[in-house]
């Protein structure tokens, strides 16, 4: 025995316990709001540098402009969320997915610039300052709608798969091979 060992083993640590469906699902969820919004707050920075650009440098009006900024955030997200946040989701029915994310996305786009419309030519608050506040409220109002339709409908996940049930058999087409007994003789052929 080593210096200040006890001779008592101490046995490794035990594997973690296996999480229950509920927590696995709830993990699940947890990283697809983060990578959500991930790409989500970068369609945010996005959506609001163009409306800003769009409204300095052009004499578009405020919703025009909110407009224009809008489809370019979803360009961007459209990308960002295919490639990255539902990348392992189901990818066969592209011309499916794309009809279903622009059709949500226009409604979105409705939510978003219809909160701006109503501040700003309902209340009549269309300073720079209330027109990106506006525009900030009906971007979240739009990311609640979008966040759920997104995930039911477009980018729709795969289906389970089934567990292995039997595998110890062998197709018939496979050639059977002799199976070694202790001392290495073959014994029998499966």
């Amino acid at each position: 025995m080593g210096h200040g060992s006890s001779g008592a083993h101490t046995a490794p640590p035990a594997p973690p316990a296996p999480r229950g469906p509920v927590r696995e699902r709830i993990d699940r969820l947890v990283r697809e709001i983060a990578k959500f919004g991930a790409v989500g707050g970068a369609g945010v920075l996005v959506n609001l540098l163009v409306f800003n650009l769009v409204r300095h440098v052009t004499d578009l009006q405020v919703v025009r402009a909110s407009i224009v900024a809008t489809i370019v955030a979803i360009v961007f997200n459209y990308l960002g969320f295919r490639y990255f946040t539902y990348r392992d989701r189901d990818k066969g029915r592209r011309t499916r997915e794309m009809s279903l994310f622009l059709l949500f996305s226009a409604v979105g786009l409705v939510i978003e610039n219809g909160v701006l419309y109503t501040a700003t030519y309902g209340f009549g608050w269309d300073s720079p300052l209330q027109s990106n506040v506006f525009k900030f409220l009906g971007i979240g109002l739009g990311t609640l709608f979008r966040f759920w339709s997104y995930r039911s409908w477009v980018f729709r996940a795969l289906p389970a798969r089934e567990p292995v049930t039997r595998a110890g058999t062998f197709p018939e087409h496979e050639h059977r091979t002799a199976v070694p007994t202790e001392d290495g003789t073959p014994a029998a052929r499966r």
